[in-house]
């Protein structure tokens, strides 16, 4: 049996990887559930799943009990990076959202955990931490985001030499084709309808707008070790070809898959072993013709060419650029900004943040602080001007 913790259990990731677990109970045996302040879906996944420990990070949420003291409950993040790095676990899913993902990151690794990782913000924010923590604890970085999967099975028996591209595709999000004229009236509603994906709010928002690609950019630099001349991204509406790589013969390898998340998560679940399962085998070539392909308009979703550059820039700047889009995507869904006020904060918080290189932790957590206080103030501007004009 692999021993599995979920954190963020509650969120769209979480879901599903219950969903594979329920079809192969007799694999996978989860002994943690992690969520934020979900209470009651919390409540319902241990009654079903049994685990051995659950935990709620809001301090501000009541800690359930457990009658028949079969699941012990806890509250805090201290208590979730005690599961990251419990040491009976085989593997750690971390789905969590955003900068808060990065400490139980770190923890899995240096338990020498295989992390499954569906935490873009992670790497974005402390990728040298990050590979620095794999390196001295032995844990392995398995991700879950299907670009990145894709990536993963297509590189499998290939060495680091043979690659010469890979390229990422991108749905394209719910405003594909729209004119950026047109993106100054979208309102979050229309935002969150995305065409492909079931989502959460945060995820969905940054499909959008494109940050998405861009942060799935910065971790294939960190992950696979390429330069950022290497990496390219390319629109492509059906999600049926998830990642395409290029080797230096020019043999190029595509991976393919009718779009859900329970495939990657299975494969993280499980590597480097494949696991049969009905449910997932659903591909085929004729309902999913034709599959097309188009550039990024880089003019519409300037946040693509924005986080590429923070990329570029290397040191916090990545941490900047994530932090800067928490607040602003935040501030969209209030209905206190517009869609293309998004780059706008993003931009301004870059440009008043330094790019020095993270010392440790607490560096990155200063940093996404500033970034955040710096982009909150850049978000009530906007805010005010668009009161102005309304």
């Amino acid at each position: 049996m692999i021993r599995v913790a979920i954190l963020g259990s509650t969120g769209s990731i979480g879901r599903s990887a219950l969903e594979v677990v329920r079809r192969h109970p007799d694999r996978f045996d989860v002994v943690a559930l992690v969520a934020n302040r979900s209470a009651d879906t919390l409540i319902a996944q241990v009654a079903e799943f049994r685990p051995a420990t659950a935990v709620l990070c809001d301090e501000t949420v009541e800690v359930p009990t457990d009658p028949a003291g079969a699941t012990a409950w806890h509250g805090g993040i201290e208590a979730m990076l005690a599961v990251a790095a419990d040491p009976d676990l085989d593997v750690v899913v971390n789905s969590l959202v955003g900068a808060a993902g990065l400490r139980p990151t770190l923890a899995a690794l240096e338990a020498g955990h295989r992390l499954a990782l569906a935490n873009k913000e992670s790497l974005v924010a402390g990728g040298p931490l990050v590979l620095a923590a794999a390196q001295r604890g032995g844990g392995e970085i398995i991700p879950i985001d299907s670009e990145h999967s894709a990536i993963l099975q297509c590189l499998q028996g290939a060495g680091e030499t043979e690659i010469h591209r890979v390229t990422l595709t991108a749905s394209g999000g719910p405003f594909r084709g729209r004119p950026a004229a047109e993106l100054a009236l979208v309102k979050a509603e229309a935002a969150l309808r995305h065409p492909t994906w079931d989502m959460g709010a945060k995820i969905t928002i940054d499909s959008a707008t494109l940050a998405n690609k861009a942060l799935e950019v910065i971790e294939a630099h960190f992950l696979y070790g390429l330069e950022y001349e290497q990496i390219d991204a390319v629109v492509h509406p059906q999600s049926v070809i998830h990642s395409f790589v290029e080797f230096v013969d020019g043999s190029v390898l595509a991976q393919l898959g009718f779009p859900t998340m329970e495939l990657p998560i299975l494969y993280a679940l499980n590597y480097p072993d494949r696991v049969d399962d009905a449910a997932l085998r659903t591909y085929d070539p004729v309902r999913s013709s034709p599959l097309t392909f188009e550039e990024i308009d880089h003019e519409a979703f300037p946040m693509f060419s924005l986080g590429v550059e923070a990329g570029r820039r290397s040191g916090c700047a990545p941490a900047v650029y994530n932090a800067g889009n928490e607040i602003a995507v935040q501030a969209f869904l209030e209905d206190r900004i517009r869609f293309p006020d998004i780059p706008e904060v993003v931009q301004r918080t870059m440009d008043t943040i330094g790019a020095h290189a993270p010392r440790d932790l607490d560096d990155v957590i200063a940093v996404d602080s500033a970034a955040r206080i710096v982009a909150a103030e850049e978000a009530a501007r906007c805010g005010e001007a668009m009161g102005t004009t309304s």
